[in-house]
């Protein structure tokens, strides 16, 4: 099995590079075109990320995560999520370098066993960092009008967000 995984990449590869062979098409220049505008793309869109980036980082190093953890406790609670989780949720959205960073601290400092642990787990795989994949995918599309997409995006990770702490109750601990 390892032997069939090591070698699939280049298979794949093989298997472009022949295919393009076959139908005559010149493979080197349209990689090259490709990573061309792949490149300027990056740069094009860098200033957005480097924006939202720094706010982030601004944000966290600020205290204002802690205190919007602390304000929004009240309601976290009510729907099921256990206060561990609460710098997650308000951090997921915007960004998955420091959600993975705050997940890390709920698995070390709680176990991954435990309900804070498994609710962040399944917080973490059923939820986007939203802002981060607009500003990078509506930046690159020049779309500026957004409309109901944010709107829609963060319904979106809000239920995955609540869900997860059902989910974790529902089949690890039994309401009956």
């Amino acid at each position: 099995m390892a032997n069939f995984s090591n070698s699939l990449i280049p298979e794949l590869f093989l298997l472009i590079i022949l295919y393009g062979l076959w139908k005559k098409t010149d493979v080197f220049s349209a990689f090259l075109q490709g990573a061309s505008q792949g490149l300027a793309d990056a740069v094009e869109i860098f200033p957005a990320l480097l924006a939202l980036m720094t706010a982030i980082a601004v944000f966290k190093a600020s205290g204002a995560l802690e205190i919007l953890s602390y304000a929004a406790g009240p309601l976290l609670t009510s729907v099921g999520l256990p206060r561990e989780v609460f710098p997650l949720v308000l951090l997921r959205p915007l960004s998955g370098s420091g959600a993975l960073v705050i997940f890390q601290d709920i698995l070390n400092s709680c176990g991954a066993d435990s309900y804070p642990g498994r609710v962040a787990s399944v917080m973490m795989g059923s939820t986007e960092t939203t802002f981060y994949t607009i500003a990078l995918y509506l930046g690159s599309a020049k779309i500026t009008k957004t409309r109901h997409c944010v709107p829609s995006a963060l319904a979106a990770d809000i239920s995955g967000m609540i869900i997860s702490g059902l989910a974790v109750r529902l089949l690890f601990y039994s309401l009956f």
